[in-house]
């Protein structure tokens, strides 16, 4: 049976975040997830700064896609950020990976986007292979800073 993708709802939070645990899980990361019912809730339907996106197999849910809109000042134009994608492993190879980000590309096109991207880490081979698969490019010239935390708060409160 195809892919089904659903927009999520409130009462998807709880899945969400075992979607979210499960993913950590599998980027040897679990203990870094710090996100809440309540969180999630606030920030994805209430605050509304990210969408999720949900697939099911025979209306089991599978896997989801959590993206947000950025913006490009070279096209002038916002694109979308897919922050998180991931299949739980036994629904792997089934094309529910491929049928979320054919939706977010959709979507993407559907809004005017000018672009869809998002990061992967460099050890997760099974991925890379995927998405070079799909067309798409990897941005060899450019890094990714983050500040968090300490650092975060001490950049904000410097004079």
């Amino acid at each position: 049976m195809p892919t089904q993708i659903r927009r999520a709802t409130e009462a998807d939070v709880p899945l969400i975040l075992d979607l979210i645990r499960g993913l950590a899980d599998y980027e040897h990361a679990l203990d870094q997830v710090v996100a809440t019912p309540e969180l999630l809730h606030s920030w994805l339907f209430e605050k509304e700064v990210a969408e999720v996106i949900i697939a099911q197999e025979d209306n089991v849910p599978v896997g989801f896609a959590l993206y947000f809109h950025n913006f490009s000042t070279w096209l002038g134009r916002a694109g979308i950020y897919l922050e998180d994608l991931f299949v739980l492993p036994q629904y792997r190879g089934r094309g529910h990976g491929k049928a979320l980000l054919r939706a977010l590309a959709k979507t993407a096109i559907e809004r005017g986007c000018g672009r869809l991207e998002w990061a992967c880490l460099n050890w997760n081979q099974p991925s890379i292979d995927f998405y070079l698969s799909l067309g798409a490019e990897r941005m060899t010239e450019w890094n990714v800073y983050r500040l968090t935390g300490e650092t975060l708060r001490n950049l904000a409160e410097s004079e």
